[in-house]
């Protein structure tokens, strides 16, 4: 009787699924032989065998402890399938052809399953470790059942403090197996989450986003949305699950505030010369210069209060001045200093985000249990960068200083870890090109962890993101790539997936993703599970919305608005 190793229970002994014949094509691998009766043995699946551990015996001799060391399937050969000539009539089925000739249909096929050896589990250290020699010829392989795979690949247990469950393993039943990601390692070690158009991304993103903010979390996070594709994460403060009493007070309930467009302000004074080339991209290196000499001196004379295109302009005239002054010959500066003061006109005295005193407060977009939305879809994409620069620097030195103890109260006291999610990464730090948002999102990777800043990325092409910005994120989410340019870019800059998990990028469908790095213990591929609030990036139906306009209600309000008005005085016009 043949049973079914994935229905065996706990109070069964498991089921052999094969017998190991020798080593793989590496040492890390080996290979087994399995008729796989209930084609159980997927590309992706876990498998084990028992390794006797003679040190771990009691010292009264008993028998020795056995450590299950676990491996991933990785590739899948036939070594016994039918003969040509049993499938030669169609219409006729293999094994009936097998049954006449005195062939065995469940004993004929016979494959070669070669295993990626991960190692067995420590609990002490939380990560796998290899027994470094292949187990011997001959040795019994079984299927890791649901509960070993649950206690190994994840470091957090679903629902508990610092746990956000993305999804479950792709090759188990839906919810069988969770996958539940380290909110701290996250955090520490920063994220990317990378895919094609269409593949999912921000959906994840947005799974991603609610588990911070459940009450196991109440995270503090602002999101950079240059496409307004999270403003449905509002309806995160409506949903009870998101929700928890209090035992002394009204309890946790989270807030989401989502910045349109016209609510997003920078404050002059915080632009530095950087920006300004940013922002003024044609400017003479005359111009340049006087700029900033008129930049440090209304540093130095005010400080940290507000100044506005007033007082900059007369910096700008004050410098030229000082600068003629000191030059023995008195060049003439009026022409640079009014195409300078004509252009700073233009640019800043009608901006609707750039302001003499507004700005985001940072005390008011960073709190814990509230997630913050930056709308950036209606402004320039230049704009858009200097607002990730200037929002980032301040964050950096904020966080810096607290945790320093150079300030106590005020704006630039954060007394708490934030996490910044940047969608559409490659504006902000595309690869081969700077901009001005770039240095400082290098410096946030590579030293806010030490602050409690945690980063995560977002890219559908990562060929075109910076290569240091992709490899600082240490933890990856890797969902169908079809670009071979970008998914040799992945794996130039990722070092934490196993190149055979790479190989399933094309093959990967919408909602499925490799997981990997500091927030599991072992590469996965996930099935992404369904978000608690509505998802806000779908793309449009466009034959349905062509379909809707020549509806009857649609034609109707056509001629009511297209139909002509009369007057008093019996004079037509149309609406």
């Amino acid at each position: 009787m043949l049973v079914d190793p994935g229905q065996t229970t706990r109070t069964q002994l498991p089921t052999p699924v094969g017998i190991t014949k020798g080593p793989g094509e590496s040492i890390h691998e080996y290979t087994f032989v399995s008729r796989d009766d209930f084609q159980i043995l997927k590309n992706g699946e876990y498998v084990y065998y028992e390794l006797d551990s003679p040190r771990a015996a009691s010292h009264n001799g008993s028998t020795p402890a056995r450590r299950r060391v676990l491996g991933r399937i990785i590739k899948r050969v036939p070594l016994r399938l039918y003969p040509d000539t049993f499938l030669g009539e169609p219409e006729i089925a293999p094994d009936q052809v097998a049954a006449m000739v005195g062939y065995h249909s469940r004993t004929n096929e016979l494959f070669e399953l070669h295993v990626a050896i991960m190692g067995y589990y420590d609990p002490a250290t939380e990560s796998f470790i290899n027994p470094w020699i292949p187990p011997q010829s001959g040795k019994q392989i079984f299927l890791a059942d649901d509960a070993m795979l649950t206690e190994v690949l994840s470091r957090k247990k679903h629902h508990e403090p610092g746990s956000a469950t993305i999804g479950s393993l792709l090759t188990r039943e839906p919810n069988a197996v969770p996958i539940v990601l380290s909110v701290k390692d996250v955090v520490s070690t920063h994220m990317a989450i990378i895919a094609s158009t269409g593949a999912g991304k921000s959906y994840l993103a947005s799974v991603f986003i609610e588990e911070l903010m459940q009450p196991h979390n109440k995270a503090c996070v602002l999101i950079i949305d240059p496409h307004g594709e999270y403003s449905t994460l509002d309806q995160i403060a409506n949903e009870p699950s998101f929700s928890e009493s209090g035992n002394f007070g009204p309890g946790y309930r989270p807030t989401v505030h989502v910045y349109k467009h016209d609510e997003i302000k920078v404050r002059l004074s915080t632009l530095q010369m950087g920006d300004m080339r940013a922002l003024l991209p044609e400017m003479t290196e005359k111009q340049q210069y006087l700029l900033n000499r008129a930049l440090q001196k209304l540093r130095s004379r005010k400080g940290d209060t507000p100044w506005s295109v007033a007082d900059l302009k007369a910096a700008i005239k004050g410098s030229a001045r000082q600068k003629e002054d000191e030059e023995s010959e008195g060049a003439d500066d009026s022409s640079t200093v009014h195409a300078l003061t004509w252009r700073i006109e233009q640019r800043f005295e009608q901006s609707m985000t750039f302001d003499d005193s507004l700005h985001l407060d940072l005390r008011e977009i960073f709190k814990p249990g509230q997630c913050t939305v930056l709308q950036l879809n209606e402004i320039d994409e230049r704009d858009q960068q200097v607002i990730v620069a200037t929002l980032l620097r301040r964050l950096y030195h904020a966080r810096m200083d607290t945790e320093r103890g150079k300030v106590h109260s005020g704006e630039s006291y954060l007394p708490y870890p934030v996490f910044v999610l940047i969608e559409e990464a490659h504006h902000f730090a595309p690869g081969g090109a700077e901009v001005v948002s770039t240095s400082i999102l290098k410096q946030v990777l590579a030293e806010g962890r030490k602050f409690g800043i945690g980063v995560g990325i977002i890219s559908q092409r990562p060929g075109k993101l910076d290569a240091d910005v992709l490899s600082q994120c240490q933890t990856q989410c890797i969902m169908r790539i079809v670009n071979e340019i970008d998914q040799k870019s992945v794996a130039a800059a990722i070092e934490g997936v196993g190149r055979d998990l790479l190989h399933n990028l094309p093959a990967l469908s919408k909602g499925q993703v490799i997981v990997a790095g500091s927030a599991v213990n072992t590469p996965v591929i996930c099935r992404v599970r369904q978000r608690i609030t509505p998802h806000g990036g779908e793309s449009k139906d466009a034959p349905e919305m062509w379909q809707q306009y020549f509806s009857n209600e649609n034609q109707a309000r056509l001629r009511r608005e297209e139909a002509p008005l009369t007057n008093n005085q019996g004079f037509q016009f149309f609406r």
